[in-house]
């Protein structure tokens, strides 16, 4: 048995979506991403500190070139920056910067990760990514919130732990890191997708973790980064009157004349 839709109603739908339409296209959509974010995902990070023993060892993934999830170039002088990783603790609550030192007393903060103990085996986490770069409200978060059995979340919230502040500044670099060239994005996004198939990270846009407000950190930005901000404007649908036929106008001619 066939159901019939009633013809008001299909008039009342096709109105409501020409109106959405048509409020769609006067919006200005800007990326979640800038074109100086671009050198690093924020998955492949999330990765990367989910597989490290501690951030000493995660620091050393996030630059090594063989792992090329790090491809920045804030200032575009033509070389991968130097990702440094320095944590804050308050309590139960850490914040893991990811720091560029971009020149003596220059820095900029690319994203922190942010984790919170809410119970004997319950945690939160998420990478934010600073705004400067990422736009407003840009989190990754676990899809799966028991993260109790990582190493890196067993060894941060281990008695007596002592926060990580890496020993690298503008100039001063460890040994097994030596400068290199960033890739084009095809070859970079070539690199991550093994990162970004694992599905173990969502991009959302609610923040999980409460108690970050416990921690006093104050984001770090450099005059020195190139952040070129990409701001997509879709072209407007102009919508013209339907103009009158011969047949119309000349109807209304002889109308006037019996008048």
């Amino acid at each position: 048995m066939k159901s019939h839709i009633p013809i008001s109603a299909v008039v009342l739908l096709l109105s409501m979506s020409y109106c959405l339409s048509f409020a769609q296209e006067d919006v200005t959509i800007i990326s979640p991403t800038s074109e100086a974010a671009e050198g690093l995902d924020l998955e492949a990070v999330s990765e990367l500190f989910k597989d490290s023993e501690d951030l000493e060892a995660f620091e050393k993934a996030l630059n090594d070139p063989e792992t090329g999830v790090n491809n920045l170039d804030l200032d575009e002088n033509g070389e991968v920056d130097f990702i440094r990783v320095v944590e804050e603790v308050a309590d139960d609550t850490h914040v893991i910067i990811l720091q560029v030192p971009l020149g003596e007393d220059e820095y900029q903060d690319v994203a922190t990760i942010e984790v919170e103990k809410t119970g004997d085996e319950e945690y939160n986490m998420q990478v934010h990514g600073n705004e400067d770069l990422y736009g407003p409200d840009y989190y990754m978060a676990p899809a799966v919130v028991r993260i109790h059995t990582w190493p890196i979340i067993v060894r941060i919230f281990r008695p007596a732990y002592r926060p990580y502040r890496s020993g690298y500044y503008w100039g001063y670099y460890p040994r097994w890191w030596k400068r290199y060239r960033p890739v084009t994005m095809t070859v970079y996004r070539t690199r991550t997708n093994r990162f970004r198939t694992r599905s173990t990270f969502v991009v959302t846009r609610k923040p999980r973790v409460r108690t970050v407000h416990k921690v006093k950190y104050k984001p770090r930005s450099s005059t020195l980064v190139i952040k070129k901000t990409k701001v997509v404007r879709p072209a407007r649908k102009v919508v013209k009157p339907k103009a009158k036929t011969r047949k119309a106008v000349k109807k209304t001619a002889a109308r006037r004349k019996k008048k």
